[in-house]
């Protein structure tokens, strides 16, 4: 039996599935988000498995949109805890950002884990556990309502990595700007973003810390020329379109 290269993007997948499931057996992950998992590895087999050019350009506007912030602040699931915690914290640590546990199926002690797995790579300030600080964001059913008076509910740019429409929805009715990883360019949190980037997280992520180590020479102006220049829904067009390109190719190679 030949092993796959350690490169190749399927091997890249196998090792996301391990972390996913040894997130699961640590109380980090639930059932759903490994549902979740199943859905975004078919869109990214349909992406190429790679970070495409309108996806870097995601992540320039993304990068820029951060820096320019006054108070951002990234969203943390179960999924994200358990793929990538080290390099949420150091996104975080670059651009400023304050670390936000919200769930969609939640409970105090997968909360406990994810804090627990986020200060191990070094967290310091974690909100969204402390009951006293709670409030409820409008137009919302689920438990992700619930978010911290100086986090999400105070923020002006929220970073929502794999994300549910609903929220997404409710936090731009709520005035903030998101910035969201979706590998479904036509889902409602895609669409209704300010800014997606459509690609894993796992790849998408040390490129977004890259940039904004970049940019964050820039000035103010320079920034927000980035900002402006950006169109999400262009973009997402781009996206769908490098689909259709990859299905026809491999189709011709069948």
């Amino acid at each position: 039996m030949s092993l796959i290269p350690k490169s190749h993007p399927r091997a890249k997948s196998l090792l996301i599935r391990e972390k996913l499931v040894d997130g699961f057996d640590k109380g980090l992950v639930a059932k759903e988000g490994l549902l979740a998992q199943g859905r975004g590895e078919a869109f990214d087999y349909l992406l190429g498995e790679k970070t495409g050019k309108s996806s870097k350009r995601a992540i320039k506007a993304a990068a820029a949109q951060l820096l320019q912030a006054e108070t951002p602040v990234i969203s943390v699931n179960g999924n994200i805890a358990a793929l990538c915690p080290k390099q949420i914290v150091r996104l975080s640590k670059q651009i400023k950002a304050k670390l936000e546990v919200n769930l969609f199926y939640t409970n105090k002690d997968r909360k406990q884990a994810i804090v627990k797995i986020l200060k191990k790579n070094g967290a310091r300030e974690i909100l969204g556990t402390n009951p006293d600080f709670s409030t409820k964001l409008p137009g919302i059913d689920s438990a992700r309502r619930i978010v911290d008076k100086n986090g999400i509910f105070a923020a002006d740019v929220v970073v929502v990595p794999l994300e549910d429409g609903d929220r997404t929805i409710a936090l731009r009715n709520a005035g903030k700007i998101v910035i969201t990883f979706d590998l479904n360019p036509l889902s409602r949190t895609s669409q209704t973003a300010n800014i997606t980037i459509v690609d894993n997280v796992t790849r998408a992520i040390d490129l977004l810390i890259d940039e904004a180590k970049k940019l964050s020479k820039k000035n103010q102006n320079s920034l927000q020329k980035i900002i402006n220049d950006f169109d999400n829904k262009k973009n997402l067009s781009e996206n769908i379109i490098q689909i259709k390109n990859n299905l026809a190719r491999r189709a011709r190679i069948a």
